[in-house]
């Protein structure tokens, strides 16, 4: 007989139930390990290592180096100066090498920071694995699907009887001198630098095309307005804060970068019959901590012009830092890849944050801050001479006159004088013929403090190098071999406007010889050219005007610039080589005189080598 047995739907839909959560149990594994390795208790395979990516390479590869190929040589960075500065081969050598050896610092500042991250994340790795299952936390969660219901296990705790290890350093012995041990790393200091020569030579330039193509923030701050703390005028932190602001508020980032101050030798101590020197003495006070590490607080605030960013954001317009330097954005710096010294904003150092409020304070460490002083120092070469030239007592002996404004020993006397006292070595090559050499070479630390600097100062500045002042044939290279040089912006200039502008030869050493004479340097060159060319810019323009020629005579204004219409082209490059043959031939007929016989003892060597007598 066959029995039916009906269940109600409410018992059925329990037995589903309790079925699934059977189901769940039996398939249920506990998850894995937290810990990034896994310890194994087997008998068998008593393996208890690990691999540290971090420890030394063993191999071949052993001796290798570990931080790899620099992308910035100091090489690379004279390369890149020489595109843009004319002469100046020491200078440019010792700054680039300076440049490059804070480079190399921040990259290891950079490395050591990785290093001791490393260290602590190998260090609770090693704890997690090290530890038995037993004794960490274990939470495993399980849902049940179909019931609204969660089942949930928790082992907290730690192993029964289990007591925590305690590593303590066994104590000196009685009577025992006591053990200090210090785990500092080495550190490397920064070596500050300090460049002299007259006005227009391209200090200020050197340090702008640096500030281009680096990697770091660089500010660059004027002299001339600091004065003491509490007086009118700018304080000397404000250098930090300008570097602050080039780094686009990034603590971490101004931290490591360069600071340029020009003028400095408008802060010399100066004479005065009474009252303080606040722009003098008391700004070589204050930069005295700046300069050899300090901890400032910079309360950044909207500049007055309102066209300023404000404090820890961006630029009207832009996403990141300035465009002019590297602190923000991307530099297409041709040296390297990745920004040096990049990372969040606000370090450990102590930055208030970056939501922009009014009067935001930052604080700012100067420890790893290369400076770079910079300044004409007019009459310095003076206390040079009096210190290394010999006395003018006696016949035959030189005189030189205490009002003399000559900056270079010429002659073979002053050639071994210069010798002597150079701070430096220069290889004694006969090739190479130089008979003016620059005295702010031979400068020291005595002749800056005769001039007004104070001995703190000078003695954290280690590094110091001159530049020489543009002769003629430096003018003439300054005109025509930069990459953006002064012809080649007038050509451009003239171009937008649809006419070629050509200079002869002789015009552009003419041009040359006018700014020697100015005493400006550099800087001369474009006072000639705007006197030269300002009739034809204001006449060419918007006229049947399409050649525009400036020759020897033009330029010693004998005649008005010549000017060329659409259908001249020939007679205008006819013209051009006419006036190029005519600077050759002269050239040619002065390198003659130059070589031609001076002494009769010298015209009789010269017979008796051709075989005439």
């Amino acid at each position: 007989m066959n029995s039916t047995i009906t269940v109600s739907y409410q018992a059925r839909l329990s037995y589903l139930a309790l079925s699934s959560i059977r189901q769940s149990f039996s398939t249920f594994s506990p998850p894995a390990s937290p810990s990034h390795f896994h310890r194994n208790d087997f008998t068998g395979q008593p393996f208890t290592g690990s691999y540290e990516p971090g420890l030394p390479t063993s191999g071949p590869l052993g001796d290798a180096s570990v931080f790899g190929v620099p992308r910035l040589t100091p090489r690379a960075l004279k390369q890149h100066l020489d595109q843009f500065v004319v002469g100046q081969e020491r200078a440019k050598k010792v700054l680039s090498v300076a440049v490059y050896n804070h480079y190399q610092r921040i990259q290891e500042m950079r490395r050591r920071d990785e290093e001791e991250e490393e260290l602590l994340q190998q260090r609770v790795r090693r704890e997690m694995a090290d530890r038995h299952p037993v004794e960490g936390n274990e939470t495993s969660e399980l849902c049940v699907h179909g019931l609204e219901s969660y089942i949930r296990f928790d082992h907290i705790g730690e192993y029964p009887g289990q007591k925590p290890s305690n590593t303590t350093q066994a104590e000196p012995r009685l009577g025992a001198a006591p053990i200090i041990t210090d785990r500092t790393p080495l550190t490397i200091e920064k070596s500050n630098i300090m460049m002299l020569g007259p006005s227009g030579v391209g200090k200020t330039l050197m340090a702008k095309t640096l500030a281009r193509v680096l990697e770091v923030p660089f500010s660059m701050s004027d002299c001339t307005p600091f004065t003491q703390a509490g007086y009118i005028g700018e304080d000397a932190e404000v250098c930090v804060q300008r570097l602050l602001a080039s780094s686009n508020w990034d603590v971490a980032r101004a931290e490591r970068g360069i600071i340029c101050l020009d003028e400095v030798d408008k802060i010399a101590t100066a004479k005065v019959s009474h009252g303080k020197d606040v722009s003098g003495e008391g700004v070589q006070q204050a930069l005295l901590k700046i300069i050899e590490g300090t901890t400032l607080h910079i309360s950044a605030k909207q500049e007055r012009s309102g066209g300023g960013r404000s404090p820890g954001g961006s630029p009207p317009g832009s996403t990141g830092g300035p465009a002019g330097y590297p602190g923000g954005g991307t530099t297409g710096s041709p040296l390297g890849g990745g920004g040096l010294g990049s990372g969040t904003t606000g370090s450990g150092s102590g930055a208030a944050g970056s939501s922009g409020g009014k009067g935001e304070v930052y604080t700012v460490r100067t420890d790893n801050i290369l400076f770079i002083f910079t300044g004409a120092f007019i009459g310095l070469h003076k206390i040079i001479l009096d210190r290394v030239s010999k006395g003018s007592i006696g016949f035959g002996a030189p005189i030189r006159s205490s009002s003399s404004s000559q900056t270079t020993l010429q002659g073979e006397e002053a050639a071994e004088l210069f010798k002597k006292h150079l701070p430096f070595f220069t290889p004694n090559d006969p090739d190479t013929k130089d008979d003016q050499h620059n005295p702010l070479d031979l400068a020291e630390p005595a002749d800056f403090q005769k001039y007004g600097l104070i001995p703190e100062l000078i003695g954290r500045i280690p590094v110091s190098t001159a530049l020489s002042a543009l002769d003629e044939e430096a003018l003439v290279r300054v005109l025509t071999e930069p990459r953006n040089c002064l012809l080649k912006q007038y050509e451009q200039l003239f171009a937008l406007s649809g006419i070629e502008l050509r200079f002869t030869s002789s015009a552009l050493r003419e041009v040359a010889r006018t700014a020697v004479g100015m005493e400006t340097g550099a800087r001369g060159l474009r006072t000639v050219m705007e006197r030269l060319l300002g009739d034809a810019m204001f006449e060419a323009p918007g006229s049947s005007v399409k050649h525009v020629l400036v020759t020897e005579n033009v330029a010693r204004r004998k005649e008005p610039v010549i000017y060329f219409s659409r259908g001249q082209q020939g007679r205008f490059y006819g013209y051009i080589a006419k006036e190029e043959e005519e600077w050759e031939r002269r050239r040619k007929d002065e390198d003659s005189d130059a070589g031609s016989t001076q002494s009769f003892e010298e015209y009789r060597e010269k017979v008796k080598a051709a075989g005439v007598i």
